[in-house]
């Protein structure tokens, strides 16, 4: 049962379920319905996609991870799975994704996992050893799900899918800021370059504010689209502010550590709060994207 748990542990499943989760938003704000034949493809394709990417993540940074306090017990580091494994499982679990999306829900949707996929494994994860530019690099497949949701549903790229998708890139740059900050003794000993560790705390704090000062005002584009209604736009403002004003904060000399952790719980809140504000908006009001806004035709 150890060698079963460490392999499932391969796929990191909360990780995939919160990702997953995600793209769920996406399908259920979506102005169509899909039949559920493809709603269930999409979450068995995503949690394929999710769990392969974090497989191969575990293969390619099992030394990595033998260096930092928080993750030199994984089943790789800490010497009770064989590499090769991990290897197998995510390659496995990729290419079976995208051949399941492809077939199951529509090509735009599998292209989308594919790319999330690839940015991941083979630009994301690599370039965190060289580059803190590897911040934003891995915010695009962290950003994909709900833009999948969207698509599976809708068959289209339009404005008010690529929003969610802006939506989810912008937060998460805060978001893993603040990671960077509070376990910035563990990054230095995996070898990760981070804005952090390579440009500063207080750059690394005037781009916290940045993202957010952005974030506010691209989250409040989908009323205008039809999503969410009052509600939903009250919150995210609410929200939104809320979060900048925990951002703010850090610009003060004396923040740290413990504003970086504030800032991370905030950032989950934001995200249950908002994410959770266009679901009951939706569900009171419906969808109503225009058309307008595609800038693609439906698949199929």
């Amino acid at each position: 049962m150890s060698r079963v748990r460490d392999i499932v542990a391969l796929v990191k499943p909360r990780i995939t379920l919160m990702v997953v989760a995600t793209g769920v938003v996406g399908l259920y704000l979506a102005p169509q319905t899909p039949p559920p034949e493809t709603k269930l493809g999409l979450l068995i394709g995503m949690s394929l996609l999710v769990g392969g990417a974090n497989a191969l993540n575990m293969y390619l940074e099992r030394d990595i991870d033998g260096r930092a306090e928080r993750t030199k017990n994984r089943p790789l580091p800490a010497g009770r799975l064989e590499p090769s494994i991990a290897l197998s499982l995510g390659v496995s679990l990729g290419v079976l994704a995208m051949l399941w999306l492809a077939v199951v829900v529509n090509l735009l949707t599998a292209g989308l996992g594919l790319l999330a996929f690839v940015a991941y494994t083979a630009v994301y994860t690599p370039m965190k050893q060289y580059s803190p530019g590897a911040l934003v690099v891995g915010a695009v497949p962290g950003a994909m799900p709900p833009l999948m949701g969207w698509t599976a549903a809708t068959g289209q790229l339009d404005l008010a899918g690529l929003t969610l998708f802006a939506i989810m890139f912008l937060w998460q740059l805060p978001h893993f800021i603040a990671i960077a900050i509070f376990r910035g003794d563990d990054y230095r000993r995996a070898g990760f370059k981070t804005l952090v560790s390579e440009l500063g705390t207080s750059t690394a704090k005037f781009q916290v504010v940045l993202y957010l000062l952005l974030l506010c005002p691209v989250s409040l584009l989908l009323v205008p689209m039809g999503i969410g209604g009052k509600l939903y736009l009250w919150t995210a403002l609410l929200a939104g502010l809320g979060f900048l004003l925990v951002g703010v904060q850090g610009l003060r000399s004396s923040s740290g550590v413990r504003w970086a952790r504030s800032l991370f719980k905030a950032s989950l809140l934001y995200l249950m709060v908002v994410f959770g504000a266009m679901l009951a908006g939706h569900a009171l009001h419906g969808s109503q994207a225009p058309s307008l806004y595609a800038v693609g035709q439906p698949a199929g």
